[in-house]
């Protein structure tokens, strides 16, 4: 059986919220809630915190769901709600807390193809499981030192795996920006974890 509900659109779900067909919205609450939840805790690190943020923003959605024009994605406005949000309460509670995201490469300096690094290729050994285990705890660590700035842009592009236009239209920041903010975070973390690789 075919789900209708995966065949629409985000911006096919937006326009029928708009027109006022009121499930339109759990669909997209449905659809949005885990992503939009895991870049939040990853932004604010605090699951309580992130829950609010959440429900704010899906009010926020509701409350200004006439505002959406399909100038951009329906996805892209909806991150950048969110992301104004937790940039509004990490400023309101003046922290700087960091948090784990997915192995990545960079920029070479001379030329915009993306290099990787990939972390090791753990099987369900057990010993190998401890060792990840470490070695995810190691990158959490060291992942708690880049700033805000770099570490918004790789939550966005590495674990939402959002396009660099996308982050751009979230952030508003250029999208030269965007590659060299990626760019810089993952040499800086490279650069820390150069002994596990």
């Amino acid at each position: 059986m075919v789900d209708l509900k995966r065949n629409k659109t985000d911006e096919d779900l937006i326009r029928e919220l708009q027109a006022g067909r009121r499930t339109a919205f759990d669909e997209i609450v449905d659809r949005f809630k885990a992503p939009l939840y895991n870049f939040i805790y990853r932004m604010i690190g605090n699951a309580a915190t992130s829950e609010d943020l959440l429900q704010e923003t899906f009010i926020r959605l509701w409350m200004n769901r006439d505002r959406y024009r399909e100038i951009a994605r329906f996805s892209t406005w909806l991150y950048t709600v969110a992301a104004n949000l937790a940039r509004s309460e990490l400023r309101r509670r003046k922290i700087r807390r960091w948090f784990p995201l997915s192995s990545g490469g960079g920029y070479s300096d001379d030329s915009n193809e993306e290099r990787t690094f990939d972390l090791p290729d753990e099987s369900a050994d057990p010993e190998r499981d401890y060792e990840r285990r470490n070695i995810a705890r190691r990158v959490e660590e060291e992942i708690q030192k880049i700033p805000l700035v770099f570490r918004e842009v790789i939550i966005l592009r590495d674990l939402q795996e959002l396009s660099y236009e996308e982050i751009s239209s979230i952030l508003k920041i250029p999208l030269g920006t965007v590659k060299s903010r990626i760019n810089r975070a993952r040499l800086q973390l490279q650069k820390k974890l150069k002994d596990l690789c």
